[in-house]
């Protein structure tokens, strides 16, 4: 979907104030791409499927055989329940850095934000945590469209501070929502891996499905200093003047292993996981999002 990608990239969507509209920007161009896809519309081969027709619930379209064969296709279950989604948004300070159009805390807010539009529309319910050292904002389960508003309150006035405790609120989310559901935690990760393994394993232990989506800008992926630099802490008081061109070899390796733990840690979990540029388009997080819905419904 050629067209629908530049609409989803972070410089136009930076452009767009509001919250509510940029979600809105963001599913809708998602949904006009695949829409226009060059394929849609040919014939059903598969028994088990039909043609994906505008309007259908998108938790249906086989994601595996659009992969596949580029064309859209639904899958019918006999019994099927809304789903009650819990969106963990992490507010802490290491989230104001950003080297690109949005910083990481506007992505991620623009991440949950669309999701529980998408969600909405669907009529699901949906409920979100702003979290810190602690839990900042919960908003209740509610499938009402205007529910919307209340969400996005709650990432207004969680501006980011603070450092992340993940198991602790990991735990909080797994009292808060007894019953069964999804939890999407949208964050940098930058936390110590042990409390967030044990968050995980409790939530799914709990009975919930869970999907991260690591956010994390592209300097701290690429690491592109050059000269003399002075790195300072965003959630530390501290800061370290260098020569970065000398420690670039061993940052990125570093990185790997961080990256590599964290995504072996979730995989452990039986946690759906995707790394995120806050340079790349969201159609990349709803992608993920619908094709770990039908994935759910396959393994069930």
């Amino acid at each position: 979907m050629p067209d629908s990608k530049r609409f989803l990239h972070p410089e136009t969507l930076r452009r767009i104030a509001r919250l509510d509209l940029r979600a809105r920007h963001v599913v809708e161009g998602f949904l006009a791409g695949m829409h226009r896809s060059s394929h849609f519309g040919q014939s059903v081969e598969f028994l088990q499927h039909r043609e994906y027709a505008w309007g259908d619930d998108l938790r249906y379209v086989d994601w595996k055989v659009w992969a596949k064969q580029d064309r859209f296709y639904v899958k019918q279950f006999e019994e099927d329940t809304n789903l009650r989604c819990t969106l963990l948004c992490d507010v802490s300070a290491s989230m104001r850095y950003g080297s690109q159009a949005m910083n990481k805390y506007e992505y991620g807010c623009t991440i949950a934000v669309s999701l529980a539009y998408l969600l909405l529309r669907q009529q699901d319910a949906v409920g979100c945590v702003a979290f810190d050292d602690s839990t900042r904002m919960i908003v209740p389960l509610r499938t009402r469209r205007n529910h919307l508003d209340s969400i996005i309150r709650a990432l207004n006035v969680s501006e980011p501070e603070n450092k992340t405790e993940m198991y602790q609120i990991l735990q909080k989310v797994a009292e808060t929502y007894p019953r069964r559901g999804l939890v999407v935690l949208v964050s940098d990760l930058l936390v110590g891996r042990e409390g967030l393994f044990r968050g995980l394993k409790l939530l799914r232990s709990r009975g919930h499905d869970v999907m991260v989506f690591h956010v994390m800008d592209d300097d701290e992926l690429d690491f592109p200093f050059t000269g003399p630099t002075r790195f300072e802490g965003l959630e530390l008081p501290e800061h370290l003047r260098c020569n970065p061109r000398a420690l670039r070899e061993g940052y990125l390796a570093s990185l790997s292993s961080y990256l590599e733990e964290v995504r072996r840690g979730c995989v452990r979990n039986n946690v759906d996981y995707s790394l995120l540029r806050t340079s790349e388009p969201l159609s990349a997080v709803l992608a993920a999002y619908l094709s770990n819905r039908l994935g759910r419904h396959h393994r069930n």
